[in-house]
């Protein structure tokens, strides 16, 4: 059985060939991230978020964040910002960067981010909002959507009008996170904020995104809310390949779960990444945190965890992905004389 996930969806003229999008996670969707996520054929990926005023200044950084290869395609760009006169500019920056979609972040709720108006501190006034997608429709042909919370605090709950000033502003999709601001990333997302977007939605296309974590769940936020399509965010963390084991388990597939050994194959894939395109240095910080990721799920792996998260040579975190013996429930041991730097 086809599930909806498995169609295709289009955003204007840009064709998805099915509706599980990875989200842009600050910190954690860089190159070699979208390298493993590409492999495994989600709808949409996404690079981390730049902000406008270092985009229109060309920095370098920031440009360095929205590297991509021609495999990660098709690729959303997403910006941060909330002075009108630089979106148009910004966002024809990414179209001549090649990407194939370009994103308004109204979600971000990081004080430093919404300090300036900017990210979820756009919720506070959604005629902005407004503003700055005519200017970014008006700029590019390239899709422009625009990813929000569900509103500041639960008192200032502007879901539906912001869908409505979005579609009027041109934007072919919005992305509904089903938390509010000050809700932050804790407590369950509340779907029927999604689905209020849903109700009063025209033509526009709206992404549900919010504790999908798996098959089920997503299946649940498709049913529940009568989404568009997902976008999965924590979930795709050590988990590049869960667009697959979503789409199987809507489909009514047999789950092809994960093995130990995978896992570790992955990761030392991840690593290679990394290692391809950082310094020695931050591979090293980097793998702290994503070798932890891959086995977050798996039994007897804590030892493994407490070795990476403490590497501080290429060396060292080479011979611990490949050499560490695997039991039946994980990790037994690691035998390297405590593997010392």
């Amino acid at each position: 059985m086809t599930h909806l996930a498995h169609s295709p969806i289009s955003l204007g003229k840009l064709k998805l060939k099915n509706r599980v999008f990875y989200a842009p996670l600050a910190g954690c969707s860089d190159f070699p991230f979208r390298k493993m996520s590409a492999k495994y054929n989600p709808g949409l990926i996404c690079t981390e978020m730049v902000k406008m005023d270092a985009l229109v200044r060309y920095d370098s950084h920031t440009l360095h964040i929205l590297d991509y290869s021609s495999d990660m395609h098709p690729i959303a760009a997403q910006i941060c910002g909330s002075k009108p006169a630089l979106a148009g500019k910004s966002a024809r920056i990414i179209e001549e960067l090649g990407f194939d979609l370009v994103d308004l972040n109204c979600g971000c709720p990081v004080d430093k981010v919404t300090k300036d108006g900017s990210g979820s501190g756009l919720l506070k006034n959604p005629n902005l909002i407004g503003e700055i997608l005519s200017n970014m429709t008006a700029a590019v042909k390239i899709p422009v959507t625009v990813k929000i919370r569900a509103g500041w605090d639960h008192n200032d709950i502007c879901v539906s009008e912001i869908v409505k000033i979005a579609e009027e502003a041109g934007a072919q999709a919005i992305c509904i996170h089903g938390r509010t601001r000050e809700q932050g990333y804790k407590g369950p997302a509340n779907w029927d904020y999604i689905k209020m977007g849903k109700q009063v939605a025209k033509n526009i296309k709206v992404i549900g995104n919010g504790d999908v974590l798996d098959g089920p769940s997503a299946e649940r936020m498709f049913q529940e809310t009568g989404c568009d399509a997902v976008l999965v965010a924590r979930g795709t963390m050590g988990q590049p390949w869960i667009v697959q084991e979503i789409l199987a388990y809507l489909a009514g597939r047999p789950l092809n779960q994960k093995s130990i050994e995978e896992c570790r194959q992955a990761l030392f894939e991840h690593f290679l990444d990394c290692k391809n395109y950082y310094q020695d240095h931050r591979v090293c910080v980097d793998m702290r945190r994503v070798g932890c990721w891959y086995f977050k799920k798996s039994l007897g792996t804590k030892r493994f965890r407490e070795l990476i998260s403490r590497a501080s040579s290429l060396d060292f975190i080479e011979e611990l992905i490949k050499n560490f013996s695997i039991g039946e429930d994980g990790i037994e041991e690691v035998d390297s004389t405590e593997m010392q730097d």
